[in-house]
C-alpha cells in the first residue's frame, strides 16, 4: 500500500505550497517588517490595508484569473496562449472608448460600466475563439497561432481609440481596480475569489473537467468516445478570452486610462509560468487548477519580494527564468525516476540495517 508520504509528494499542489513556504521562511529571515499590515488612508481618505501581503493578494489576483483559463488552455491543447497580455489591451481599451465615447477625457461616462465590460467581453471572447480556431481546426501550434494577437494585439488596442489616450473621470469606475468604500481590502480580491468559486461550480456540476483532460490526454481516443476535441480546445480558449476581459476590467480601473504598450506587459509569462509552478503538464492532460491559482499568488509573491530588495524591473525575468528552468527539472520523468530510485534504495538500505 503506498505511504501517506509517498502520496503528499506526489500532490501536485505541493510545488507551489514548497515554493510559497521557501519564499515566506527567506522574508521573515531577511526581514520580518516584510509581513507588516497596516491601516491607512488611501487617495479618496477611506481606511485601507496596506502592506506587501496586501499587494501580493490585490495583484495577485489578477494573474490569478488569467491562470484559471490559461489551464485550461494548457489542458486541453498541449500549449499555452502567450497573447493574453495583449488580449488585456484590447479588452481595457474596448472598456474605455465604450465608457469615453468620442470625448477622450469626458466629465461624465457616456454608457453604463456593466455595458462596457459586456462588450469587452464579447470582444475579447471573439479574439480567442480565434485563437481556438487556429489550434483547434488548422492544427497549428498554440504558441504559433496565439503570436498573431501578441503581434497585432496592442496595435489594435490603440487603434480602438484612434491612438488616444482616454481617461474616466468617474470615480465609480475606479472600485474595480481599488477598494469599495468602507472595505478595507482591494476589490480584486473579491473578484478573483468570485472567479474561482464560479469556475469550481462549474468543473463540479458540468463534465469540463472530465472532457479537458481527456482530449488533452489522447485526442483520438476522445473523439472515439464521443466527444469533440475541436469545440472542447475553442470552448477553453473563450473561458480564457473572458478571463482576460476580467482582468483587462481591473487593469484599466487602477489608474483610470490606459498605456496601450506597457499595460499587462509579459503577463503571459506570469501566467504560464503560474500553470507550470501548480504541477501541471505543459503538455496537457490532468489539471489541478487550485495548485494554479497558488501558483499564480506564488509568482506574485515572488516578484513582491524581488521589488522589495531593489532588483531592477529588467532583471525580473532572468530571476523568473531560473524557477522555470527548476521548475522543467523537477518536473521531468527523468528526475522523479531519479528521486522514486533513490527513495526505494534509501528504504531497502534500512530493511537491510533493520
Amino acid at each position: 500500500m503506498e505511504s501517506f508520504k509517498s502520496k503528499i509528494l506526489r500532490n501536485q499542489i505541493i510545488i507551489p505550497i514548497a515554493a510559497l513556504l521557501v519564499l515566506a521562511l527567506f522574508n521573515l529571515i531577511a526581514d520580518p517588517s516584510f509581513y507588516a499590515v497596516k491601516l491607512g488612508k488611501s487617495n479618496t481618505g477611506d481606511l485601507v490595508l496596506t502592506g506587501n501581503i496586501i499587494s501580493i493578494l490585490d495583484y495577485g489576483s489578477e494573474l490569478a484569473i488569467l491562470a484559471i483559463g490559461m489551464t485550461l488552455v494548457t489542458a486541453a491543447c498541449g500549449g499555452q496562449d502567450i497573447s493574453v497580455g495583449a488580449g488585456i489591451a484590447i479588452a481595457g481599451s474596448v472598456i474605455l472608448r465604450v465608457l469615453c465615447g468620442r470625448n477622450t477625457r469626458p466629465d461624465h461616462i457616456q454608457a453604463p460600466i456593466i455595458v462596457a465590460f459586456i462588450i469587452a467581453c464579447v470582444v475579447s471572447m471573439l479574439f480567442s475563439a480565434f485563437n481556438g480556431v487556429l489550434v483547434a481546426h488548422f492544427k497549428i501550434q498554440p504558441m504559433v497561432a496565439t503570436l498573431i494577437l501578441y503581434t497585432a494585439g496592442r496595435s489594435i488596442a490603440a487603434w480602438v481609440n484612434n491612438n488616444e489616450l482616454p481617461e474616466v473621470k468617474e470615480k465609480s469606475f475606479k472600485i474595480f481596480g481599488g477598494y469599495i468604500p468602507g472595505i478595507p481590502i482591494p476589490t480584486p480580491v473579491f473578484i478573483a475569489a468570485a472567479c474561482v468559486i464560479v469556475m469550481a461550480i462549474v468543473l463540479k456540476l458540468t463534465n469540463l473537467r472530465l472532457y479537458t483532460q481527456a482530449v488533452g490526454i489522447n485526442e483520438n481516443s476522445a473523439r472515439l468516445n464521443g466527444l469533440n476535441p475541436k469545440m472542447i480546445k475553442i470552448l477553453c480558449f473563450v473561458i480564457l478570452g473572458l478571463c482576460v476581459a476580467i482582468a483587462g476590467l481591473i487593469k484599466v480601473s487602477r489608474l483610470s486610462t490606459i498605456n496601450y504598450s506597457v499595460i499587462a506587459k509579459d503577463i503571459e509569462m506570469d501566467a504560464i509560468l503560474a500553470v507550470a509552478l501548480g504541477g501541471n503538464a505543459l503538455s496537457g492532460g490532468k489539471f489541478n487548477l487550485t495548485a494554479s491559482i497558488l501558483g499564480a499568488y506564488v509568482i506574485q509573491f515572488l516578484t513582491t519580494t524581488l521589488y522589495k530588495y531593489r532588483v531592477d524591473s529588467n532583471a525580473l525575468p532572468a530571476y523568473k527564468a531560473i524557477v522555470v528552468i527548476i521548475l522543467v527539472v523537477v518536473s521531468s520523468p527523468v528526475f522523479r525516476e531519479k528521486i522514486k530510485q533513490f527513495s526505494k534504495n534509501m528504504k531497502a538500505s534500512k530493511e537491510e540495517v533493520a
